[in-house]
């Protein structure tokens, strides 16, 4: 099954089901990114839009892009608001938005099923405004080495998806290939004292 068929299926009960990633991960944009400013937004990945109305206290414009048409539906039915702007994309081809535009760009759970990162960094450096900050919110590589992946529950089972290992050092690579400076990095716990695997691993990236 192709990815966007999968998270059109998981689309239905995407907000609903027990998920301790997607809660973490909202948790880890909250808490990183309320230490700046930013006004235009681009969320990569924004499936049903749940970071999005955070986002849009503080933000001016939002644009979301996604490739689960389901989950896009959802997002556009939870969010009516004239600066958000949804729209389907496939994040491996260029993206449809202008360059030196926004001055926020956001990935959340979504670059694991993207194989090539330096395209992400490349088509992020050029939609980034000078000073422009690429957070980036994914699940831990000590976690899919340990064999965690995107999945949810089906009446036929467990429905795994397909998704790709990136090490800590392939996302730094990527940055300072296309240049991004790093500005912050931030594991993210499960449990309060930390004696289990992080959960997810967290970028503040400055252009």
């Amino acid at each position: 099954m192709s990815i966007a068929a999968a998270y059109n299926i998981w689309a239905n009960q995407y907000d609903t089901n027990k998920n301790r990633t997607r809660d973490l991960d909202k948790i880890s944009t909250i808490e990183t990114l309320t230490k700046y400013d930013f006004t235009r937004v681009l969320e990569l990945g924004c499936g049903t839009g749940k970071n999005t109305s955070w986002l849009l206290e503080k933000a001016d414009e939002i644009i979301g892009l996604d490739f689960s048409e389901e989950m896009l539906l959802k997002a556009k039915a939870k969010i009516n608001d004239k600066r958000v702007i949804f729209k389907r994309a496939d994040l491996t081809e260029n993206w449809d938005v202008k360059n030196n535009y926004v001055d926020l760009i956001t990935a959340s759970l979504t670059l694991e099923h993207i194989k090539d990162l330096h395209h992400i960094f490349n088509q992020a450096h050029l939609k980034l405004k000078k000073n422009g900050l690429f957070f980036i919110s994914e699940l831990h590589s000590f976690k899919q080495y340990a064999g965690s992946k995107a999945r949810y529950e089906t009446e036929n089972g467990t429905q795994e998806l397909e998704v790709y290992v990136h090490h800590i050092s392939e996302y730094l690579d990527a940055a300072k290939s296309n240049g991004f400076k790093l500005i912050e990095i931030e594991e993210w716990f499960d449990d309060a004292v930390k004696k289990e695997l992080p959960r997810l691993i967290s970028f503040v990236f400055k252009k």
